[in-house]
């Protein structure tokens, strides 16, 4: 006995412009990723009272790098998913090319997002750490607005970075008038004799 399981229905998404749409999902992702990685930065530096950039158990590198690594992935994919979803619903004015392969797309966009961004993080704080002594230590608070900050710079920067690769792929559909008119059917206006 086979058991088919059914595919969830993708919900309806109203009738919308990409810019709005992205506008929307911009402040979706931005609010959370801002509120939740200060809170868990601010909680963790807490308990030391401050940070170093590499050193101890709760550093600053600890924090941001998978931060910067995984959220541009996981942005990459879901915006792309996102926008293929609402073009095939008709609920934006794009429509996406058939011979893109997605799945393809967003793999190589979602890691080449994460490696770029993370190394730009990892060397950012290795020249900050070679720039300050390596005895400094960092405000916890500080440090934790920077994180949340960090955090809403890339859910902006990967909300619409991918759609910019994406929008080659895109294209405006031509409404075709159809004419049930045949030349049986065609009467022209007869001039009279």
């Amino acid at each position: 006995m086979k058991f088919k399981i059914k595919k969830a229905q993708p919900k309806p998404i109203k009738k919308t412009t990409l810019n709005r749409f992205l506008r929307k999902r911009m402040i979706i992702y931005v609010l959370p990723n801002v509120f939740f990685n200060f809170i868990i930065a601010y909680a963790s530096f807490n308990e030391l009272g401050y940070t170093h950039f590499f050193a101890g158990s709760q550093c600053l590198a600890r924090l941001t790098l998978p931060m910067a690594i995984f959220l541009p992935v996981v942005l990459t994919i879901d915006i792309i998913k996102r926008v293929t979803d609402a073009a095939g619903q008709n609920a934006i004015e794009f429509a996406v090319d058939d011979q893109l392969n997605l799945k393809k797309m967003m793999t190589k966009l979602s890691i080449l997002h994460g490696i770029i961004t993370g190394l730009l993080v990892l060397s950012s704080l290795l020249f900050a750490q070679l720039a300050l002594s390596k005895y400094y230590k960092l405000d916890a608070t500080a440090m934790a607005i920077v994180v949340g900050i960090l955090a809403g710079l890339l859910s902006i920067l990967f909300t619409y970075l991918p759609i910019i690769k994406l929008k080659r792929h895109l294209y405006k559909p031509m409404n075709i008038i159809t004419s049930d008119m045949t030349e049986k059917n065609f009467n022209p206006i007869k001039k009279p004799l």
